[in-house]
């Protein structure tokens, strides 16, 4: 018919941000290797080892355990550059006494996984060891609150009050958490700015709170989470004790 526009625009990101069953399964796969390369990294890491050797093990331990590529620039800050959110790995050694963050992720079958874990190479300090139980318990209240009906806005204040405990809120400057899938950021979010008024089961959603204090270092501990009919899975699996490598 002459004259009639018959084109429609069609929002396709709504429709990805509930995963079907296939997905979640690439996704869990995606998570598996990525805490693989955990179990090997802990055995690795020692002082002497640079943050790029770091990030370059952990890369290839996925790629062998069947990931396609990273699913990002994989991050690795050590020491004072722990206080750097998205710190990618430079050259700089490890020394004895250093936090080790390393957030990273693998990509199976197109989809992506996110993990963050925080090492201690030797001894933890007092003051390394309050920190870290500060985000920890942050990390966990957060678990226990995915669940549908949430609203990301809601679950994000309530990571920040909790911090407020620890007089350490005022040093988390990122948003709690996004969803995962095709593409390492996606909708929806939780976070100050979030749109996501209720969670959905099938819904995807990273939980990584983080503190990062200047001239000390920082810290943040990330698991891949799948909202559920009743609450949430954690679908990354590995250790979140503090560890400290001898």
């Amino acid at each position: 018919l002459t004259g009639v526009d018959f084109s429609v625009s069609l929002d396709l990101d709504a429709l990805r941000q509930i995963k079907d069953e296939e997905e979640i399964g690439y996704i869990r796969r995606a998570c598996a290797i990525a805490d693989k390369a955990f179990e090997d990294i802990v055995h690795f890491i020692r002082p002497g080892r640079t943050e790029i050797e770091v990030a370059a093990r952990l890369e290839q331990v996925m790629r062998e355990a069947g990931s396609e590529k990273p699913s990002f620039d994989t991050i690795v800050a050590s020491g004072l550059r722990g206080s750097m959110p998205h710190g990618t790995a430079t050259e700089k050694v490890i020394e004895a006494g250093d936090f080790v963050t390393m957030d990273y992720g693998a990509k199976f079958e197109g989809y992506c996984s996110d993990i963050t874990r925080t090492v201690c190479v030797g001894e933890a300090t007092a003051r390394q060891r309050e920190v870290y139980e500060a985000v920890l318990g942050t990390q966990e209240m957060v678990l226990a609150a995915i669940a549908p009906g949430k609203s990301g806005k809601e679950i994000d204040a309530a990571s920040r009050e909790f911090l407020k405990k620890y007089d350490l809120a005022q040093y988390f400057g990122h948003g709690l958490g996004h969803s995962l899938g095709l593409e390492i950021h996606e909708e929806p979010r939780l976070s100050p700015s979030s749109t996501c008024e209720h969670l959905m089961p099938g819904m995807l959603i990273t939980d990584e709170p983080g503190v990062y204090l200047p001239g000390w270092g920082g810290l943040r501990i990330e698991d891949t989470v799948l909202v559920t009919k009743t609450g949430s899975e954690r679908l990354t699996k590995s250790s979140k004790a503090l560890l400290e490598i001898c």
